[in-house]
Parts: structure tokens; sequence; C-alpha cells
């Protein structure tokens, strides 16, 4: 994948945008990208182990920085800074945001957390 030609982040720090050659834009709002970071904090070393973060609602982007020529590293304001997005990374969540929101928000419901504090 090669790399986004822009990645803009909205005023309000809840919203990345990722532009990347002959494609759509990309909206990624700050609390998926934090919860679906790919963090071992958050992934884990295995599937099983894999963290549902709750409480996100109102996280905001602090600042992004690039990782060589193949990635950004994404600090959140509850400094989460550990996720190294690459390229192929962002685009899968592109294409894939609404099913995976979607199966996030089964996981919240599933064990009884929430999007808020």
């Amino acid at each position: 994948m090669t790399a986004p030609k822009e990645l803009r982040v909205s005023k309000d720090r809840k919203l990345l945008t990722v532009t990347f050659p002959g494609h759509q834009p990309f909206e990624l709002p700050a609390e998926f990208l934090r919860v679906a970071s790919p963090s071992a904090e958050v992934q884990g070393h295995s599937p099983e182990q894999r963290v549902t973060v709750p409480g996100k609602r109102n996280v905001a982007i602090l600042k992004i920085e690039p990782v060589g020529n193949y990635a950004v590293r994404i600090t959140f304001d509850d400094f989460h800074d550990t996720g190294i997005f690459t390229w192929n990374y962002l685009h899968t969540l592109g294409h894939e945001k609404d099913e995976r929101w979607n199966a996030y928000l089964a996981e919240l419901a599933e064990k009884g957390l929430s999007r808020d504090r």
C-alpha cells in the first residue's frame, strides 16, 4: 500500500480523514482509531488477548507523527501512543469501518461496558 496523499485531523481533533491516491477519503473517528489501535496493549499478542476498550467516546487526537515511510503513530488525549498505524492498517480500517465498529459496539454490550467513562 502506498502512503496516503493526505492525513487531516479535524479542528475538534475528533476525526482523521485519510486520502489514498485513487480512493475516496476515509473518515475515521478518533474513538474508532483508539479502540482499534494496533498496539499490543489493545490487540494483545494473540486474538484471545485482545482487549475491548471502553469509555473512549470523547477521546481526541493530540498528534500524528510519521514512522518511517510506512506508518504513523497517533497520540490520543488519554496519552495512549503505542499503536503504529501502517498504511495497510489505515486502508483496512477505512474499508472495514462499519463492520468493525458494529462488532465493537456488540462487544461492549456483551461485556456490559460503555462508550462513556
